[in-house]
């Protein structure tokens, strides 16, 4: 320190117990001339020890001060991260609902033309048994022509043992 006092072991004894006690009393001024070396001595070391007191005391508040600053840094960092990891993680969820929504978007034209393709057979097949009815309706029309120019009736298919 700066300023050390050197104390005599009875001024050390006289302010170990002023400082735990605090019962140095302050005289008013014009009492000053009348003190004793030895007065000024204790006076001296409870200035100086309230001096490293308020030292201790400013020094503690420092490092509780920093403690708090560098702990809301590492809160404030890890929230920082946090965030970070969030929005990749919602990153990551939209590009794979965005793939699903393609996917599904393909898979419902596919099912649309498979849909389309099976109305496109189902209308061939239609015309298809439609063209055949035609071709039976005309050839039952054609032997029925035939039967009225000959004047014989049709022979009944399948019922052979019944017929005339």
């Amino acid at each position: 320190m700066k300023n050390e006092v050197q104390l005599t072991p009875a001024a050390v004894e006289k302010v170990e117990s002023s400082t735990e006690v605090a019962l140095v009393e302050k005289s008013p001024s014009h009492q000053k001339s009348s003190r004793k070396p030895s007065d000024r001595d204790l006076e001296l070391a409870r200035v100086e020890s309230e001096k490293n007191l308020s030292f201790i005391k400013a020094w503690e508040d420092s490092e509780k001060t920093k403690a708090d600053n560098k702990a809301q840094k590492k809160k404030s960092s890890i929230t920082s991260w946090e965030n970070s990891k969030k929005a990749s993680l919602q990153s990551q969820l939209q590009k794979i609902e965005q793939n699903l929504e393609n996917k599904k978007a393909e898979t419902k034209e596919k099912i649309k033309n498979k849909i389309a393709m099976v109305h496109k057979a189902a209308e061939e097949k239609r015309a298809m048994v439609e063209a055949k009815r035609g071709e039976e309706l005309l050839k039952v029309e054609e032997a029925a022509a035939k039967y009225r120019a000959t004047g014989k009736p049709p022979k009944k298919k399948g019922f052979g043992c019944f017929g005339a």
